[in-house]
């Protein structure tokens, strides 16, 4: 099963999510929307990190939701 790293940086106020081994990131590329891609040497997105993050709530912590569909 792939692993996929969340990482909520409460002094930086960003959320990073990773599909892939960070090792691997070749080039990053911000978007318009305070999106940064991560992507391998191949152009793959193997990543995001979302600047300005701030949880919707004060609640400490981050609920992450996995949910998994059986292939169709």
């Amino acid at each position: 099963m792939d692993k996929i790293r969340v990482i909520h940086d409460l002094a930086g106020h960003t959320l990073t999510v990773w599909f892939d081994d960070p090792a691997k990131e070749s080039v990053c590329e911000e978007t318009a929307d305070e999106v940064v891609l991560m992507k391998d040497a191949g152009g793959r997105v193997i990543g995001f990190e979302l600047l300005n993050y701030r949880p919707a709530d004060d609640a400490a912590g981050l609920t992450v939701e996995t949910i998994v569909r059986p292939e169709s």
